[in-house]
């Protein structure tokens, strides 16, 4: 057990859980949506804003892989680690960089002790394996690290699914076997594709070796909504009771409430930022596309219930000419405002738990 890393489930509700994830930098409320810090920045955003009400992030989520590559271990390093390179005191869960590996189809080759990989910036040959990945996540000090695994593309065949099961089991056991940074906790990775049997037999593997907790991975990777959400249904419940459970990046509001009522903590998606820089824009009851020309003259703010800082100071024209004008304003008034929502939706989820009533749909 990781000393003053633990995990605590506060009411329940059918499958749907509220609890506590304490670590040695904070405590976090859950079901908990993670802001996604890729380069070490959650775009547009500094560590205060993210940190303050009403947002008050208690975690963001930062990449292995394109840390490794840009700035380097040596820069992170010269700093003590990624807390104090970016100024965000709070929790940072990193991933692992097996999926952005296994994204660059044309560009590795993958065996059973690793992946070799050419890095999408200059095109130079690295090397990642278990070891590695853990000693990558070391020398960035997150609280949360994820064992390097093998995440099949959707629709990969049954062959294909088995083999990275079993691959995935050694690396995370390879994970287990390297020394961490004082307070690092260790999540293992559920693959398995759509197979719940196959998941089934993948999460007993890596309960024997024994993780602070437990991940599902390999969803939201192009297959049909139903069919994640039918994994879920089956198998989110059976994920260890006792400690974190978290789905690996999903996702939209309404994907977010189905896995929360199936038994999930823990989530994060570029899709809020994402979607803010390109004009789409999170309100109570759906979404607004500012670039609309219906917006050109509109008084009002993006959502009159939410308390961000741009619905409070600017209005839909404002932020349609800052987005046609192509200002960097934009960017960060646009985040906010969806960074915010996504609290605010989890917030409402925790308290509907908690206080035992029906849950109201998301988006």
């Amino acid at each position: 057990m990781i000393e003053g890393f633990s995990f605590e489930v506060v009411a329940q509700r059918g499958r749907a859980r509220a609890g506590v994830l304490h670590t040695p930098r904070g405590s976090i409320p859950t079901p908990a949506f993670m802001p996604v810090g890729t380069q070490g920045t959650v775009k547009a955003m500094t560590a205060g804003e993210l940190a303050a009400p009403p947002l008050d992030a208690r975690i963001i989520l930062a990449n292995t892989y394109h840390l490794f590559l840009r700035p380097g271990l040596e820069v992170i390093g010269a700093h003590g680690g990624l807390h104090e390179f970016s100024a965000w005191h709070r929790p940072i869960l990193t991933d692992s960089g097996g999926f952005q590996v296994f994204s660059l189809a044309g560009h590795r080759r993958i065996d059973d002790d690793g992946v070799d990989f050419r890095s999408h910036i200059d095109g130079t040959l690295h090397r990642l394996t278990p070891e590695r990945a853990m000693e990558i996540q070391a020398t960035l000090g997150s609280d949360i690290a994820m064992v390097f695994d093998e995440c099949p593309p959707a629709g990969a065949d049954a062959e294909a699914q088995d083999r990275a099961v079993a691959r995935s089991t050694e690396w995370a056991r390879r994970c287990a076997m390297q020394r961490r940074p004082p307070g690092q906790a260790l999540f293992g990775i559920v693959q398995g594709g759509l197979d719940v049997a196959r998941r089934r037999r993948h999460l007993a593997a890596l309960r024997e070796i024994g993780f602070d907790g437990y991940a599902l991975g390999g969803l939201s990777v192009g297959e049909p909504a139903a069919d994640m959400y039918r994994v879920l249904d089956e198998f989110a419940n059976e994920l260890p009771e006792g400690q974190p459970r978290y789905l690996m990046g999903v996702g939209t509001p309404a994907d977010i409430e189905r896995a929360v009522s199936a038994g999930v903590d823990m989530f994060d998606c570029v899709l809020p930022t994402r979607n803010a820089r390109t004009g789409t824009l999170f309100c109570d009851g759906g979404t607004i596309n500012i670039r609309n020309a219906r917006f050109r003259t509109d008084t009002g703010p993006v959502d009159p219930t939410c308390p961000c800082e741009t619905c409070r100071t600017v209005s839909r024209s404002y932020l349609r000419h800052l987005f046609r004008a192509k200002e960097i304003l934009y960017n960060r008034l646009a985040t906010v405002h969806n960074l915010t929502h996504y609290a605010r939706r989890m917030a409402v989820l925790r308290e509907h738990i908690t206080e035992g009533r029906d849950q109201r749909p998301l988006d």
